[in-house]
C-alpha cells in the first residue's frame, strides 16, 4: 500500500507532489521533540515538508493534510512542551515514545539530561496527556563488562517504581551489535566494553522484568525482537500501535477507516465492545520483526546530536552535531538539514 499523493505549493510559489501519509513518525531517525520541536511546528504550519532518502539521496516532499496520528519518538521533551497547547488544537490525535534508559554512570548517553531530570520531565508530560499516550521505552537494553542482566534490572525497577502510575506500558529492546555496522562501530571507536546478549541472558532479563513487574501491572513489550517470551507475559510490541489508537482514538473516523476498523459498541449485558480489523498495514519498511503499522518517518539520519555511545542513526557523533549546529542556522528550512 503507498501513501496518496497531492499537488502542494511550496514557499517559492512553485507546485510539486507530496505524499500524504495519515500517519507520521517523528521520528526513528532523530530526537525531534528534544532538538527540531520549533522546526516541526514551523514546517507543520507550512504543511509540508522535504525529506531525503538516506539510501539513494533522492528528495521528496510529505504534506501534512491527511496526518490523523503523530507518533513522536524522544529521550527529552521538554522543549516541545511549549507547544503543547498549539498541538492539542492543530494536530488530530498523537503520542510519545519516551526512551527513558539508565547509563548515566557510564556516561553512555552524554547529552542526555540526568535520569532523575527526564523522570520528572515523563511524570509532567503524562499528568498533562494522560499516562496511555506516554509509552515508557527502556531502549536498548546493554550490557557490559560492568553492567550485567542484575544490574540492568536494577536500573529498570528503579525507575519504574517512579513511572508505574505515569505510564501503561513499558517497552525493551535488547542490544543488537554485531548486525549492525553503525552501532558496532560507534561502541568499538568510544571503548565501550559491550556483551552481546545470548537467548539465555534474554530469557534471564525477561524473567526478572516479569517477576518485578507483578508490582507495576505494566503492559510488556519488546521492540523488533524475534524471540518468543510470551510465557513471561511479554508480547511483540508494536511502537506505532494501530491497537493504542483504536484505544485513543476511536472518536476519529478518517483514522479507523484507514486502520480498517469497525466497532460495535456493547450491548446492554455487555462490558466491552467489538473491535474488528479489516486490514493488515504492518510497514514493510521496517525490520521482519517490526510489528508497527506503516507510517511515514519525516527524520533524518546523522542529526542527533544525543551522542548515545550505542546510536544506529549517526554515523559519527561529529557529523551529526555538526548537521544540528547547521540546523540551527537555517530555522526555516523545508527539511531538518
Amino acid at each position: 500500500m503507498q501513501w496518496k499523493k497531492h499537488k502542494i505549493t511550496l514557499s517559492d510559489g512553485s507546485q510539486t507532489e507530496a505524499q500524504a501519509p495519515i500517519i507520521i513518525s517523528a521520528s526513528r531517525a532523530t530526537d525531534i521533540p528534544t532538538f527540531y520541536s520549533d522546526w516541526f511546528i514551523n514546517r507543520w504550519e507550512a504543511g509540508y515538508i522535504k525529506w531525503t532518502n538516506p539510501f539513494n539521496g533522492k528528495p521528496l516532499y510529505v504534506s501534512f493534510k491527511d496526518v490523523r496520528v503523530v507518533v513522536f519518538w524522544t529521550k527529552n521533551p521538554r522543549p516541545m512542551f511549549k507547544y503543547l497547547d498549539y498541538m492539542d488544537k492543530n494536530i488530530p490525535n498523537y503520542y510519545f515514545q519516551y526512551s527513558l534508559n539508565d547509563y548515566d554512570k557510564e556516561g553512555y548517553e552524554a547529552k542526555v539530561s540526568s535520569v532523575e531530570n527526564r523522570i520528572k520531565t515523563f511524570k509532567e508530560l503524562s499528568q498533562r496527556l494522560g499516562k496511555k499516550r506516554v509509552v515508557w521505552r527502556f531502549d536498548p537494553l546493554l550490557l557490559t563488562d560492568t553492567i550485567d542482566v542484575n544490574e540492568l534490572l536494577k536500573r529498570v525497577k528503579n525507575i519504574g517504581d517512579q513511572l508505574k502510575d505515569y505510564t501503561e506500558k513499558l517497552v525493551f529492546s535488547f542490544a543488537d551489535i554485531a548486525i549492525y555496522k553503525k552501532v558496532k562501530n560507534n561502541l568499538t571507536k568510544e571503548e565501550v566494553p559491550y556483551i552481546e546478549f545470548t537467548p539465555e541472558t534474554m530469557e534471564e532479563f525477561a524473567k526478572g522484568i516479569s517477576e518485578i513487574n507483578k508490582e507495576w501491572g505494566l503492559e510488556l513489550g519488546t521492540c523488533s525482537e524475534k524471540i518468543d517470551l510470551e510465557k513471561y507475559g511479554i508480547v511483540h510490541n508494536k511502537c506505532v500501535d494501530d491497537d493504542l489508537m483504536v484505544d485513543l482514538f476511536s472518536h476519529d473516523q478518517e483514522l479507523m477507516d484507514f486502520l480498517g476498523v469497525e466497532i460495535e459498541e456493547p450491548s446492554l449485558f455487555e462490558t466491552e465492545r467489538k473491535v474488528t480489523k479489516k486490514r493488515n498495514l504492518k510497514d514493510k519498511g521496517q525490520r521482519e520483526d517490526c510489528g508497527c503499522v506503516m507510517a511515514k518517518d519525516i527524520g533524518q539520519y546523522n542529526t542527533c546530536p544525543h551522542e548515545c555511545n550505542y546510536c544506529y542513526a549517526n554515523t559519527s557523533k561529529e557529523i551529526a552535531k555538526k548537521n544540528y549546529h547547521n540546523s540551527l542556522n537555517n530555522p526555516n528550512s523545508e527539511s531538518i538539514v
